[in-house]
């Protein structure tokens, strides 16, 4: 009962119910009047009508007093949400006019709200020193390096953004507001400051690199010793324990090269050369240099050519071969006996690409596993029984290749019925990226 009272004065103290406490007392003036000049009949009809009158107008108000009250508080909730999120949150309308600020941007652009809200955006405030860098994030075409994260056209955009002053590293998220008729209202960015996350990075890969290069020199010189030792004439045992030792310095010599393969990728310097070439010459090529290696694992490889002759487009071939040769090198390993690699060559339907299928009749990947399996170091559980020797970086450095020549990669899989990787590539050369960035994991 308490409750119910507490309830009915907090609602009877609202604004919206003004209207009910003013009809009030002119019901109750009218209702003396009524007593004194009208029969009793028609005075107990007024009187029930005023009633059911002031019933109305009350139950009325105290649903729209609930209402707005539950918008109030739903509405300061959210404002708690925005002002305490960790990211920075800024909302503007159509015209570049900035709505929101949280306290988090504050700290991120070093602007106060005050300062911005209410104030329209344009290209030009980027020579407003204090303002250059918010007006960078509002239009990252005036961003030194702007890596794309999602598809182009499509909401919620996300993308990287490396400022060079003041030194920072964001991740940009973009949507839409729309109201339920489907107006677009604005947009809100989220702005997640990456700045100490990729310097973490770039200190680990760094480490990598100078580890790698420390072991490569005296792994080179094991490597080139146990090769001539391989030439030499030895007893059958010692031709065995040399075998073995110049296996498994290629192995780690591999490993090392991968290593520094991915750091150089990382720091943006893997250095590539583009050139026209012929694309089903190529990919031949490539498959006769896998095939020798397939045939002392019993696998065939089989070719499917596309029905042109000649496909020409602009790839770096060095870099595209190491793509290549770790999927066909996966194809092979993580097969069953007796089985078979499939690779076909072919246009994409009405898009400026092609597409190369790799079909293995292998092992296949766990379903769980394939949404990491071109991250740094992964390797899928059933493949490690298979293989257990492996750095896990193979898919990664071809994911990194195909995306700096502007395709894409993907893989269907079905366990103990093999994979197919797939990787496009454009034919319009417009299409490659102009500078080579690094795709990390995603």
């Amino acid at each position: 009962m308490k409750s119910l009272l507490e309830k009915f004065a907090l609602y009877s103290a609202l604004p919206e119910m003004r209207l009910f406490w003013i009809f009030l007392p002119f019901l109750l003036i009218l209702s003396g009047i009524n007593y004194f000049y009208l029969p009793d009949f028609w005075f107990l009809m007024s009187s029930v009508f005023f009633l059911i009158l002031a019933a109305v107008i009350f139950f009325n108000n105290l649903r729209l007093a609930r209402s707005h009250l539950e918008i109030k508080v739903e509405r300061n909730e959210l404002q708690s949400i925005i002002l305490n999120l960790r990211d920075g949150l800024v909302a503007y309308d159509a015209d570049f006019k900035v709505l929101i600020f949280n306290q988090a941007a504050e700290s991120i652009f070093n602007i106060k709200a005050e300062e911005v809200i209410g104030q329209n955006f344009s290209p030009d405030r980027a020579k407003e020193s204090r303002f250059k860098f918010l007006t960078q994030v509002f239009f990252p075409s005036l961003a030194p390096l702007v890596i794309q994260r999602s598809e182009s056209g499509i909401f919620p955009q996300i993308i990287d953004i490396s400022l060079d002053e003041p030194k920072m590293e964001l991740r940009v998220t973009t949507d839409k507001i729309i109201d339920p008729a489907g107006r677009l209202l604005g947009f809100v960015k989220i702005v997640h400051d990456r700045t100490r996350e990729v310097a973490l990075l770039q200190s680990k890969s760094e480490f990598i690199t100078v580890a790698a290069h420390q072991l490569r020199t005296p792994l080179t010189a094991v490597h080139w010793s146990l090769e001539n030792l391989n030439n030499a004439k030895l007893a059958p045992d010692e031709k065995d324990l040399v075998a073995s030792g110049l296996g498994a310095s290629a192995k780690l010599l591999k490993t090392v090269n991968d290593l520094l393969d991915v750091s150089k990728i990382e720091e943006g310097q893997f250095g590539y050369q583009f050139e026209n070439t012929n694309m089903v010459e190529f990919v031949e090529g490539v498959i006769g240099e896998a095939r020798e290696l397939a045939k002392q694992a019993g696998i065939e490889i089989y070719f499917q050519k596309s029905a042109e002759s000649s496909i020409v487009i602009s790839i770096d071939p060095a870099k595209l071969r190491i793509a290549l040769i770790n999927l066909l090198d996966n194809a092979v390993r993580y097969n069953v006996k007796n089985g078979q690699v499939i690779v076909a060559l072919g246009r994409v339907k009405d898009e400026p690409y092609i597409e190369v299928a790799i079909r293995d009749t292998g092992v296949g990947i766990p379903p769980g596993e394939i949404s990491r399996l071109f991250t740094k170091f992964f390797r899928a559980e059933n493949a490690i029984k298979l293989a257990p020797e492996g750095s896990g970086l193979g898919l990664y450095i071809v994911k990194n290749i195909i995306r700096r020549h502007g395709g894409k990669i993907w893989v269907e899989s079905e366990i103990d019925r093999g994979s197919t990787f797939y990787f496009t590539l454009p034919t319009d050369p417009r299409l490659i990226p102009s500078k080579e960035v690094v795709y990390e994991e995603e």
